[in-house]
């Protein structure tokens, strides 16, 4: 099992980098939806305000400089709302943009990055909120809890992943379909996407929906409990139709299998692509992500499935609580990232 970061597009620095590689790390992840809006991209947008599909050349560039850092770029995470919004929506432009997310996907076959992780979503992740009574020593940290979340309006035209992608949409929501609507349409991407995924090199990896909940804001969700990536793997099995395998998520579903029963199946299938390794205390609807020793799962024993069945690939921290001091997010992920190579040296030993 490989140990990596995973960064967001503010803080795809140098000196993430070099820390990433100071903490043990062999690889990161680059969550990059808001990197067009970084003012790092040698590209500009069109008239309609909409971005282009990231170029080989940026993505050569981003991999080139991890790599003079020592490390590699394993993934990359979640593509920008503005290049499939109607592929979500099974809107106008669905056909175009799918032809962009299949260019994306050769890209980085060419440039060498093996995974991208996506969530097929409506709502997104939404409604979380900050506590600093959950965590050990009052550390600031996220999670959904039922009473305290927004009022879960509908969505309004123009935007999807709580993103806005059209300023001048016409007053409104977007219409609720159906659960079978949103497996049609998952189920469309992938017999489209996955023979691309397989001829360019690189494993498309779904994520659970977080938080887990049948619905959110008027909208149905996917993957709201352990057994339905089973459903998603179905839809097209392949070796490059994989899973991110957020642990995290999984273990605040309510399902029929628990998260130890996921990770045995997953990894013995071979359906894994990389890990989020993170702990939780509760479960949907009223939940928190805690340190990684803390929480409610068992790490060492997760660990140890993992490596029973074989699995070699990437685990990353995605999420960890704000320490109390001048670096809150460096410090929170140096622990975890402690923790994650000493727990995985050991289980390998065994």
């Amino acid at each position: 099992m490989k140990l990596g970061m995973g960064l967001y597009p503010d803080i795809l620095t140098q000196e993430n980098f070099r820390f990433a590689k100071q903490m043990g790390a062999e690889a990161i992840v680059a969550h990059l939806p808001g990197y067009s809006q970084t003012g790092k991209r040698p590209v500009k947008p069109d008239k309609d305000g909409h971005w282009p599909v990231w170029t080989y050349e940026e993505l050569r560039d981003l991999k080139a400089a991890i790599n003079a850092e020592g490390l590699e770029l394993a993934a990359i995470e979640n593509f920008e709302v503005d290049f499939w919004y109607d592929v979500l929506l099974d809107g106008p432009r669905r056909a175009q943009q799918m032809e962009g997310l299949k260019t994306i996907i050769r890209n980085m076959g060419k440039a060498g990055i093996p995974i991208m992780g996506y969530n097929f979503s409506l709502a997104g992740v939404w409604g979380r909120t900050w506590r600093d009574n959950v965590a050990r020593g009052h550390a600031r940290t996220i999670g959904y809890v039922e009473a305290d979340a927004p009022p879960q309006d509908p969505i309004p035209n123009g935007m999807v992943w709580n993103t806005v992608y059209d300023e001048k949409a016409p007053p409104g929501f977007v219409a609720p379909i159906t659960s079978e609507e949103l497996w049609r349409r998952l189920a469309e991407f992938l017999k489209e996407m996955v023979p691309v995924a397989e001829e360019a090199g690189v494993r498309l990896a779904a994520h659970p929906d977080d938080p887990p909940l049948q619905t959110l804001r008027g909208q149905p969700r996917l993957v709201y409990k352990p057994e339905l990536y089973q459903r998603l793997l179905d839809i097209y099995p392949s070796y490059y139709n994989a899973l991110e395998f957020c642990q995290g998520t999984i273990s605040e579903m309510r399902g029929e299998m628990d998260v130890y029963e996921a990770i045995e199946r997953y990894s013995r299938q071979g359906n894994i692509a990389y890990v989020h390794f993170r702990n939780v205390k509760g479960k949907v609807p009223n939940y928190h992500e805690v340190f990684i020793d803390e929480g409610d799962v068992d790490m060492i024993k997760a660990l140890r499935l993992y490596h029973k069945n074989g699995f070699d690939g990437l685990m990353i921290p995605d999420h960890t609580p704000e320490v109390s001091c001048a670096a809150p997010w460096h410090a929170g992920i140096a622990y975890a990232l402690g923790y994650m190579k000493a727990a995985i040296r050991m289980v390998e030993e065994e």
